[in-house]
């Protein structure tokens, strides 16, 4: 799935939650060896914090998004940003110690594809490890919009059925991919916000699914989903409490 939104939009959107997840989620990874790959980097949000612990010379990415790749590109000058999908990448063969993917598995096309496509550009010996939001246990920053968007319609297709988004369903995919020292666990984070609009009001913007089906409701409808999400929520000011599936693998 590629996102033809802004890299403003989607940092109001999603930035606010996998910024901190980012340095989190490294931590779980345990790269052994430089370069690294960001893969689906979008905007740059983990790009970000391998710049910082590795240098913009030992970063590259990628991305299907070309609003993403700009921004990246322009917020990281010396990182390398391709605009390429996880499943087809412009990279040598063992070109890096470590590919990442951070909130990516569950918008690829074909998962298992994009997992052997990541440890095809590692060499022997490293990393390539993944995170998803636990979308299927209700723990990510979207559940309580699809809770509330279940309320108003039973029916609704949500992201809960998504690749990586259930425990243990990573280290399956990684798994098919022929990795081998399989570890999976959970990456866990609190974020406050101040408001319910702080929270509900970036969900407007169109970004990702639950923009996109939000979008795609009446003002009433809308309004609907968006006072059963208010009521389902704590007293203001809330913190979310995350967890993100992860899994890392050696090439």
């Amino acid at each position: 799935m590629s996102f033809a939104v802004a890299a403003d939009a989607y940092d109001s959107f999603m930035g606010r939650y996998s910024k901190p997840l980012a340095p989190r989620f490294l931590d779980f990874a345990r790269v052994q060896g430089s370069p690294v790959l960001d893969v689906g980097c979008g905007p740059g949000a983990l790009t970000g914090t391998l710049v910082d612990r590795y240098g913009e010379e030992n970063v590259s990415a990628a991305d299907p998004s070309e609003p993403f790749v700009a921004a990246a590109r322009r917020r990281h000058p010396g990182v390398r940003v391709e605009l390429a999908s996880a499943e087809a990448m412009p990279f040598a063969n063992d070109e890096f110690g470590a590919s990442l993917a951070q909130l990516v598995v569950h918008f690829m096309a074909d998962p298992v594809a994009g997992l052997r496509e990541m440890a095809r550009v590692t060499r022997t010996g490293g990393v390539v490890a993944a995170c998803v939001w636990d979308l299927a246990g209700g723990d990510s920053p979207v559940s309580p919009f699809w809770d509330a968007a279940r309320e108003a319609d039973p029916n609704v297709v949500d992201e809960t059925v998504r690749a990586g988004a259930r425990e243990g369903h990573l280290a399956e995919l990684f798994n098919a991919a022929g990795l081998r020292g399989i570890e999976d666990g959970a990456v866990t984070l609190d974020v406050v916000h101040e408001s319910f609009d702080e929270y509900w009001e970036p969900f407007a913007l169109g970004v990702g699914p639950a923009g996109s089906y939000l979008a795609g409701l009446d003002h009433e409808e809308q309004a609907a989903v968006r006072e059963r999400c208010r009521a389902s929520l704590p007293a203001v000011p809330f913190a979310l409490n995350l967890r993100a599936w992860a899994a890392r693998g050696v090439v």
